[in-house]
């Protein structure tokens, strides 16, 4: 008897040990972090409404949390559904608004005649990069970063990131203008291409590179260039709060690039009735080999 609830213990404690190590409780929490979402809030760039709730601070486990973090069920201003609700600090629910608003919904019209409806995304979890034990903890640990994985058109085509990537014209030069779009605000965007992990979801945070911040990875480099302009080349006007002017971090290593054509129609598994704007050799933000998200 004795000897099984001894057993029992010793496996609880393991487990617990083990939870311990996913999180990474020995990593502290950068001051920058609460800096930044004070500043977000004191500028008021983000504003309770009937879809986005204040809720009670999130402190731990270990370093996780936020100290003001916004539940969101829709964006711009309701017109987007979220699949599931979205629980983000300040500064990344503000950048996501804006990309939205700039990028998302003009490459929407652009391509495809209509708006996007629904996002299907992920926000807050408190755990390692990639899902690995011990390993330096994700934006997702901060409401800092945003997975999208498919959107829905208003009339009711959904384009996921995994097969519009290599979808049709119009998918894939939407998501391309839509990858394009968050490396202007964001500091960190991951697609298709980038590694093992991202086959099926665009990563975006605003982590931190460099102490100003004013570094970014963006992976893969794409042979891409948006269609986002006025008829005499001048770009669309930027959503507020306009993008910080960032750098390109160093590459550390050899970089995957997309070598075919621009949208890689060869890979595609059919043409979309819909039209596409013809696109160009881009070449893309240098971008870092450190570590994923």
């Amino acid at each position: 008897m004795w000897r099984k609830v001894f057993a029992f213990s010793a496996l609880a404690l393991f487990g617990a040990g083990l939870t311990g190590c996913a999180i990474n409780r020995f990593e502290r929490r950068e001051a920058w972090r609460d800096q930044a979402e004070q500043a977000c809030i004191a500028r008021k760039l983000v504003q309770p409404t009937a879809f986005v709730s204040l809720a009670r601070e999130i402190d731990g486990p270990g370093p996780c949390g936020m100290q003001q973090p916004f539940r969101v069920t829709r964006l711009g201003n309701g017109a987007v559904a979220l699949k599931q609700r979205v629980t983000l600090a300040c500064p990344a629910l503000a950048e996501a608004e804006a990309w939205l608003a700039d990028t998302i919904q003009p490459a929407a019209t652009l391509y495809f005649g209509v708006a996007v409806a629904e996002i299907n995304a992920g926000s807050y979890a408190c755990r390692g990069r990639n899902n690995r034990v011990g390993a330096k903890l994700s934006e997702h640990s901060f409401g800092n970063a945003l997975d999208i994985m498919s959107f829905t058109l208003a009339d009711g085509h959904v384009i996921t990131v995994k097969g519009g990537w290599r979808g049709t014209e119009a998918e894939q030069a939407f998501l391309r203008e839509v990858f394009v779009g968050a490396c202007a605000r964001f500091s960190t965007v991951l697609g298709p291409g980038s590694d093992m992990f991202h086959y099926d979801h665009i990563h975006v945070d605003l982590a931190r590179h460099d102490p100003r911040g004013l570094r970014r990875v963006c992976k893969p480099l794409l042979k891409f260039e948006s269609q986002l302009y006025a008829a005499d080349g001048t770009p669309r006007p930027m959503a507020s709060p306009r993008p910080p002017v960032r750098q390109p971090a160093p590459p550390q290593a050899p970089v995957e690039m997309e070598e075919e054509d621009p949208y890689a129609a060869a890979g595609a598994g059919g043409r979309s009735t819909r039209s596409a704007a013809p696109g160009a050799a881009y070449a893309g933000p240098a971008a870092s080999a450190e570590p994923i998200y």
